[in-house]
């Protein structure tokens, strides 16, 4: 699984053979630059999960129910669920929680929409946890993230991620329950990872978490592409003749005539 956003990185991620993409809420810090996914709104979840279907019709796609948009009712929940599913084009929800969100699963899923739950570091809630920090570490907050996956699998999800929590304590939560785990810096033990496109690929260097593994170094490649054209245009080198398009010699000639040079042009 990958997290995109728009259509030209999802069609790629398709053609690379992505078993899932997420569209996640993270696309308010990765694609919005904010420092948290709280702003998202239900409509951008939409916007970009239109975009990455264009891009990858053949993919599964997981769409992420943002901040208070499932929280206060399973009427809010479902409606939302379903503007994902409808008019994004989604095939599956995300929601974060798992106790606290057992009965909201179990509500979606009754309705006919497949969910993915989302245990661990929950980053709608990162200003109650202490920011972005590893879960579980103690014997009683690890019994909790056990028993939350627990919870969304007897819900109905059909998958979990796991995020950010100790790698033995993954290992154990795979073992506890028979839905597949996604795993994002939870270790090996996992049935599945999920990374940030942007972040396998370098685009965005802002974050330096240490589960993310870099594939290429696109941003600094797209960083001297950008200055390599400003120099060239700024230098009159870009567009070359061969980049240009040219009238035919006698209609050229006639439009100079007719239209002699005045020097108040800039060109």
């Amino acid at each position: 699984m990958l997290a995109a956003y728009d259509f030209p990185t999802a069609r790629l991620l398709e053609g690379a053979g992505a078993d899932v993409i997420l569209v996640g809420d993270s696309l308010g810090m990765v694609f919005q630059g904010r420092s948290t996914t709280i702003p998202v709104t239900v409509d951008e979840i939409v916007y970009h999960t239109k975009a990455v279907r264009r891009g990858a019709p053949s993919t599964h796609i997981t769409s992420d129910l943002p901040f208070l948009s499932y929280q206060q009712s399973d009427a809010q929940a479902l409606a939302n669920a379903a503007r994902l599913l409808q008019e994004g084009g989604a095939d599956s929800v995300k929601l974060e929680g798992g106790i606290l969100v057992k009965a909201r699963i179990r509500a979606l899923v009754t309705a006919g929409i497949p969910v993915v739950g989302h245990v661990g570091l929950g980053p709608q809630s990162v200003g109650t946890t202490g920011g972005f920090r590893v879960q579980g570490r103690d014997l009683a907050s690890a019994k909790r993230v056990i028993e939350d996956a627990k919870a969304v699998a007897e819900a109905g999800a059909f998958a979990v991620v796991i995020e950010l929590v100790p790698a033995e304590l993954a290992s154990i939560v795979s073992e506890q329950i028979a839905i597949p785990t996604i795993g994002i810096g939870a270790g090996a033990g996992c049935d599945g990872q999920v990374l940030v496109a942007a972040d396998v690929i370098g685009l965005d260097d802002r974050y330096a978490f240490k589960f993310v593994r870099r594939y290429a170094e696109v941003g600094k490649a797209m960083s001297t592409a950008f200055a390599s054209f400003a120099e060239d245009v700024r230098s009159g080198s870009y567009p070359a003749d061969n980049e240009s398009h040219r009238l035919k010699p006698e209609v050229a000639a006639a439009l100079r005539e007719s239209f002699p040079r005045s020097g108040v042009g800039s060109v």
